[in-house]
């Protein structure tokens, strides 16, 4: 039998109703006590190093559950991370770049209702995930969720309210749960030969701007002081805007005589970047060193991002660094 070890961080999946909304109040132990079918395949120990809406989730917590996981590694065969839906794509791409070359399965999963309700979809996925981390193919980072196992890299909240919330973004799922039997689709546990390896750093000094029609360069020298990277959600396959009294090319001219990073990405959700295509996008690789997304998340980029400047990843090796496949979270990268 399997021995898990479930880390509670609060979420709706553990919330009570209170005058003010719902908050964060049910304990590691109250949730197991919600799926006791659990103790017929695995064994679990509980803990709770923090109990937070994931909307006061950042790279503080992410370390800390790497940490935490790491200090642990040993003595479980699984972990499982009870969690806020609203960032748990950040969190679960983030642990994917923070625990690499992993032979055991870390899962984050959480609810759109809390576990307490008697209409739920919390008690479901924490059955699934429970289930899944005790079977023997299950390894690496990934969210277990509405019946689908997705890369930890992968995943994107696309519904607000609705149990399916998750997808996986240009690249299948890792596995689907049906009536308690795990479907592989994929199963890449034989190519993992090197030992697991943990990372203790992550630099939040990364901003990610969304472009709107009329939106000129300036920006980007207002935010030239506070940041040492900053990714460009852009229009369609990607590019940049020539009109305003502050170009954009002469802002980014900035930044990289600053040494400071520049990476492209999409608004589009499904397909990826290819700045290749237009003279909007071309006009920009082929006078700047920009690093371009592909099809890669939004919260992939920004996690690996965060974590290749955090292991003090700079100039030419953070460029091939982030187009160093981890986790499946880049494909179409050159």
């Amino acid at each position: 039998m399997k021995h898990i070890l479930l880390i509670a961080t609060g979420g709706t999946i553990a919330s009570r109703h209170t005058s003010d909304g719902l908050e964060p109040r049910i304990t590691s132990e109250e949730l197991l006590e919600y799926v006791p079918e659990t103790e017929g395949f695995c064994q679990v120990d509980s803990v709770q190093p923090f109990s937070l809406d994931s909307t006061n989730v950042c790279q503080e917590h992410w370390l800390t559950l790497a940490g935490l996981i790491e200090e642990n590694y040993d003595r479980y065969d699984g972990f499982v991370i009870c969690h806020g839906t609203d960032t748990m794509a950040y969190t679960a791409a983030a642990l994917s770049y923070l625990i690499q070359n992993n032979l055991k399965p870390v899962v984050i999963t959480g609810a759109q209702k809390p576990i307490n309700l008697e209409i739920t979809d919390a008690r479901l996925n924490l059955r699934d995930s429970l289930r899944f981390v005790s079977d023997d193919r299950a390894h690496g980072v990934n969210i277990v969720f509405g019946g689908k196992v997705i890369a930890g890299t992968r995943a994107k909240k696309e519904r607000s309210k609705s149990y399916n919330a998750f997808s996986s973004i240009n690249y299948p799922d890792i596995a689907v749960i049906q009536d308690k039997r795990i479907i592989f689709y994929i199963d890449d546990r034989n190519q993992i030969r090197e030992r697991v390896r943990f990372y203790h750093g992550m630099n939040a000094r990364v901003f990610l701007l969304k472009l709107i029609p009329g939106m000129d360069g300036e920006i980007l020298n207002l935010m030239s002081s506070r940041c040492d990277a900053v990714i460009i959600e852009s229009f369609g396959v990607g590019g940049l805007p020539s009109y305003g009294e502050q170009s954009f090319q002469s802002a980014i001219k900035q930044w990289f005589q600053k040494g400071k990073k520049v990476i492209m990405a999409t608004q589009v959700t499904h397909e990826g970047s290819d700045m290749e295509i237009y003279q909007v996008g071309k006009a920009i690789k082929e006078r700047f060193p920009v690093v371009e997304a592909f099809d890669m998340t939004l919260e992939a980029t920004v996690t690996k991002t965060m974590w290749l400047l955090g292991c003090g990843v700079a100039g030419e090796t953070f460029d091939t660094e982030f187009y160093r496949t981890i986790n499946h979270d880049i494909l179409l990268a050159e």
